[in-house]
């Protein structure tokens, strides 16, 4: 019976993913709530859209608009609207027989402004924390004095003077104590409180004498602090007692404090001293000492670079990376949206930055599992009569006839259950592990593809010779990005090189043929490698017994690269890089060196990814500006567009491979909307009538040159693309004005060079001076339209997408020009009136 109820569950039509015809997306913020978006509904099923493409609307930092630093997975953000509110937003959809694809975040959370009750807990016990292995904290770092402690570069200037600066206040309530510092507010431990309550012990029993109730209660929980558990004990009933024992010596302490009127004096006296006096430096070692006890080490956030120790999100601190790898950790943040799937109300679901995680395929495969194991149960449970025991064994079987699907042999790839996107970048000529559990990408790769098709690839001489003449920029596109990404591992992820580099040293030292790697030579030869590497990431398990050939032909490329680059440097340590990235393991490697080697590979994949994001993306994107329409993510910026032919070939092998991926020609990421994108490929079609506008633009615009820090602002490559941005937002009203304004504002920072510390310091380009630029020539209005430039590219490109395999992707800011700067807020469709309600009106 259990083979023929298996058989049945494999005919079941629940197993068939609902796959998506159009998507819309849908920005959700206070600005755009669920009742907003249930209003929508009806205009988006006439348009013809079948699934809306839902951002993330779990419960985020307060006031975020974009919902990617979610700081609780297991509850809806009630800013966006109650949970009545979501109800009828589904019921809406489910009513028109529509679907919904939401956006899940699974490499991180957000963690500023005390917004993330895991993190305040691991900040409030550090390792002994019920929630220390959800996050990806090194707990042993480089340095010794972070030991078991969490730095937390969040002050805007030097500890010392932030302290004495008296910008750090200690508070009590309700039981405990918390700094104050601006809209952070964090956590004293527990153990650490009975320096507070202890510093005036003396004072206090004088006022109440040694005899009375109240003294003794507080000399009890003073005795109960010191007696629990400590921060670096991490056996689970340690844990427990720790977390048992706070909270009731927390209520202790509150019902004393309401009780006895000369405690609470002595506590608000107490909070006074460790507060400090602003120009006596020695009356903040009480605090001083107090912070010195912390499960964390505040700092100057410029410090993040070279010392932080837990992962992030890219270089953003506010954005801390979580384990998913942990089981725990998968169950805790997944627990509403696979409850949301099994009800219908989530019919597919986008990865955010998988490239992030540790073990991206097996993340796919667990939320495979999880839908199939789910339908399994309905299933057996509808049957009735099929005892637990035997329920869950068939259960199991299913689950080993799905991962038997999921190999690298092709052959034997499945259709998986619940609809799944990737936010995968797919470089040149890499290829989508076809076993991956996914049904395709977002559609980065076809965004490049429709926008190559409508270059002028004959004219690539002539714009090249454009851009060289005006801007000087003459380094190779290939060069360019070495460079960025050399940039990034030196400026704002060097802390993550440095922590590669001491694990190679370690792992060279444990065999006699590379232990004399230096840490210098080693970490060298890890920076080129990255810089080098031709994709954001490989995926190397060790599960597999060998290494696929795309993975292992990464690898290579990038070592051969790197040692051309470096002809002075020993070949060796570079085949010494590449033997471990390969997982081919020393002859005499015992278990405990293969485990180490493995465990090296799979953090430097997780590296690899943010580098080439933050080099390419957010830095020679800005710097290469040959034709900017092609400097988008996921773009080729060195390949002037694509031929018919080469179209066909690729939309063919997406037809056959990838069918049921997104066809996106812009997304909340791109840093330019599709009108502006068409009108500026327009400008491979005209390149001397191009060239010429630019030089008359220059001369007029001359006289308001200036300077900053000596350097002109901005410079010719600046202003080169300032004018590809001008035509590509043609025409402009005032609005248009103050978007070029604000987007020149943000691309300054990626433009310019950047000191030791990570902060850029580019030329700033006063926003009075992009409006004087424009309003001074109001004949370049007027002249723009000698250009030709015609949006006819973005409506062809719209009928390419619809046209092309995979769901066409719609995104609210396509209905007008919009600029944007990639970062983890950018520009989204609430900021500016959406076009819906007069389209609804008419």
């Amino acid at each position: 019976m259990e083979t023929d109820v298996i058989t049945e569950l494999w005919q079941d039509r629940a197993l068939l993913p609902r796959v998506p015809v159009a998507t819309y997306r849908l920005q959700f913020s206070r600005a755009f709530t669920f009742s907003a978006a249930r209003q929508m509904v009806p205009y988006l099923e006439a348009l013809g859209v079948s699934d809306v493409y839902a951002s993330s609307y779990l419960a985020a930092r307060p006031g975020s608009l974009h919902g990617y630093d979610i700081a609780d997975h297991n509850r809806l953000n009630p800013e966006i609207g109650t949970e009545e509110d979501y109800e009828r937003f589904v019921a809406a959809l489910q009513d028109r027989g529509m679907g919904q694809i939401l956006d899940v975040i699974p490499n991180h959370m957000g963690i500023a402004a005390s917004c993330n009750p895991w993190w305040n807990d691991v900040l409030e016990n550090g390792p002994s924390s019920a929630y220390a292995e959800f996050f990806d904290i090194d707990w042993d770092p480089l340095k010794s004095q972070l030991a078991n402690k969490v730095l937390l570069p969040i002050l805007g200037d030097q500890y010392g003077r932030v302290l004495e600066n008296q910008e750090l206040a200690l508070e009590y309530a309700d039981g405990a104590f918390h700094l104050r510092y601006q809209e952070t507010r964090l956590p004293i431990a527990p153990r650490s409180t009975t320096l507070i309550l202890g510093h005036r012990l003396e004072s206090l029993t004088a006022t109440l004498g040694e005899a009375d109730p109240h003294l003794q209660e507080y000399q009890s929980i003073i005795t109960a602090l010191t007696n629990l558990p400590g921060r670096s004990e991490t056996a689970p009933d340690r844990v427990r007692e720790r977390m048992r024992e706070k909270e009731v010596i927390r209520r202790r302490l509150a019902r004393l404090v309401e009780a006895c009127g000369p405690v609470r004096a002595s506590i608000e006296e107490t909070v006074r001293i460790f507060d400090g006096k602003r120009g006596d430096p020695r009356s903040f070692d009480p605090l001083d000492r107090l912070l010195d006890d912390q499960a964390y080490r505040l700092a100057d956030w410029r410090v993040a670079a070279e010392e932080i120790n837990y992962r992030r999100f890219f270089d953003i601190n506010e954005l801390a990376a979580i384990r998913m790898e942990n089981p725990a950790v998968f169950r805790e943040t997944h627990r509403l949206i696979l409850q949301l799937v099994a009800e219908g109300k989530v019919t597919g679901l986008r990865l955010d930055h998988p490239d992030g995680l540790f073990d991206p395929p097996r993340y796919f495969l667990a939320l495979q599992r999880e839908r199939l194991a789910h339908v399994a149960c309905a299933r057996f449970d509808q049957q009735g009569g099929v005892a637990e025991p035997d329920r869950d064994a068939a259960v199991a079987v299913a689950l080993q006839r799905f991962d038997a699907t999921c190999q690298p042999d092709p052959a034997k790839a499945g259709c998986p259950p619940l609809y799944l996107l990737a936010e995968k970048i797919l470089a040149r000529g890499e290829r989508l592990p076809i076993h991956w559990a996914i049904h395709g990408t977002t559609g980065y790769e076809f965004l490049t593809l429709v926008g190559g098709l409508f270059v002028d690839t004959s004219h690539e001489k002539a714009m090249t010779a454009a851009c060289t003449a005006f801007a000087g920029q003459r380094t190779p596109y290939a060069d360019l990005v070495h460079e960025s990404k050399q940039l990034i591992l030196q400026v704002s992820m060097s802390s993550e090189l440095n922590v590669l580099g001491h694990a190679l040293s370690r792992l060279a030292e444990r065999d006699r043929h590379s232990r004399d790697f230096t840490l210098n030579s080693l970490t060298h030869a890890l920076r080129e490698v990255i810089a080098c590497f031709p994709v954001y990431r490989t995926y190397i398990d060790g599960r597999s017994p060998e290494v696929t050939l795309q993975d292992r032909a990464c690898v290579e490329v990038a070592v051969a690269f790197a040692k051309r680059r470096n002809p002075a440097t020993n070949v060796s340590v570079f085949d010494f890089v590449r033997d471990v990235l390969l997982l081919r393991y020393p002859e005499n490697a015992d278990e405990a060196y293969r485990e180490a080697q493995l465990a090296f590979v799979q953090k430097f994949q997780q590296v690899t990814a943010p580098v080439t994001a933050k080099g390419v993306e957010d830095t020679a994107c800005y710097r290469y500006n040959r034709l900017v329409s092609l400097n988008e993510v996921g773009g080729e910026p060195d390949r002037f567009g694509i031929s018919v032919e080469e179209f066909h070939r690729q939309c063919l092998s997406r037809q056959e491979k990838w069918p049921d991926g997104l066809s996106a020609t812009s997304t909340h990421d791109t840093k330019r909307s599709e009108d502006v994108r068409s009108r500026i490929h327009v400008l491979s079609e005209i390149p001397r009538e191009w060239r010429a506008a630019v030089g008359r633009w220059h001369r007029w615009n001359r006289r308001h040159a200036s300077e900053v820090d000596g350097r002109p602002a901005p410079d010719r490559n600046d202003e080169y693309l300032l004018y590809q941005t001008l035509v590509g937002a043609w025409p402009l009203g005032p609005m248009g004005q103050e978007e070029v304004a604000a987007f020149t504002a943000r691309m300054a920072p990626r433009t310019g060079p950047r000191t030791s510390s990570g902060v850029s310091e580019p030329p700033r380009v006063p926003r009075s001076r992009v409006t004087r630029v424009w309003s001074c020539s109001r004949s370049t209005n007027s002249r723009c339209s000698r250009l030709r430039l015609a949006s006819s590219d973005r409506r062809m490109a719209g009928v390419a997408s619809s046209r092309s395999p995979g769901a066409r992707r719609t995104f609210v800011p396509t209905w007008t020009a919009v600029l944007s700067s990639r970062s983890v807020r950018p520009r989204f469709s609430s900021d500016r009136p959406s076009p819906y309600e007069g389209a609804v009106s008419k």
